[in-house]
């Protein structure tokens, strides 16, 4: 699905690695390490200064990016709704395309676990973990084969993470995406994905199998992260 080959970005120095189908992959590091300029690399909201990125067996920068960011969805921290109802956000992508159907929205918020009746609602109205659900959503009206997830939940309460956390889980279920998500919280890390990858200083330092990583360490940079 994504091969990384020799990529330098910023603070990334000679990343290499792949991603196949339906992996979820974990993103951990001390701040400053480069694991959301990793993460914009896979939709282009970067592109690399030296080294090649691959798509499904093509180079990345072959895809449009407007077709490469329907596949790939990208869903932030602070969740960047436009102006208007919950209807307005969530079919924006779809109606680009000409593939807006409107009984599509109820069925988008039922994945979302909201009542149908918020499709009306004025995004000013809604809580944290509300628009991040909507948020979630609107990236999900594209049909997206893969989800970027920049910590989708450390601006909300812990319940409200909770939530968003089931949210993603049965969504990974029944959509059977692949994902790759930032994330400072270890026991979410822990919960949510299989294979974690340790950056530290812009270099990948471990790639592993989570819980493994967590429980037995390889290298004494990880190990001293994790005694943090």
């Amino acid at each position: 699905m994504f091969r990384f080959e020799h990529v330098y970005q910023g603070v990334l120095q000679d990343i290499n690695f792949t991603i196949e189908k339906q992996d979820k992959v974990i993103l951990f590091g001390p701040s400053g390490a480069g694991k959301s300029t990793l993460l914009f690399l896979l939709n282009r909201l970067n592109d690399p200064e030296k080294g090649d990125i691959f798509f499904n067996g093509k180079p990345i920068e072959e895809h449009s990016i407007t077709a490469l960011r329907k596949q790939v969805g990208l869903v932030l921290q602070a969740p960047n709704l436009f102006p208007g109802t919950v209807l307005d956000n969530i079919k924006y992508g779809p109606s680009l395309f000409g593939e807006w159907e409107d009984h599509q929205g109820k069925k988008l918020l039922d994945y979302v676990q909201l009542p149908s009746d918020y499709l009306e609602r004025d995004v000013d109205q809604l809580s944290g973990g509300e628009r991040q659900r909507v948020s979630l959503a609107r990236t999900l009206a594209n049909s997206p084969e893969v989800l970027l997830l920049d910590e989708p939940t450390s601006a909300l309460d812990y319940r409200t993470a909770e939530e968003i956390e089931e949210v993603l889980e049965c969504l990974m279920e029944e959509h059977q995406l692949t994902m790759l998500m930032v994330t400072h919280n270890l026991n979410q890390a822990r919960r949510l994905g299989t294979r974690g990858l340790f950056i530290s200083d812009g270099k990948i330092v471990e790639d592993g199998k989570i819980p493994d990583m967590f429980d037995q360490p390889k290298t004494e940079e990880l190990a001293k992260f994790l005694e943090q």
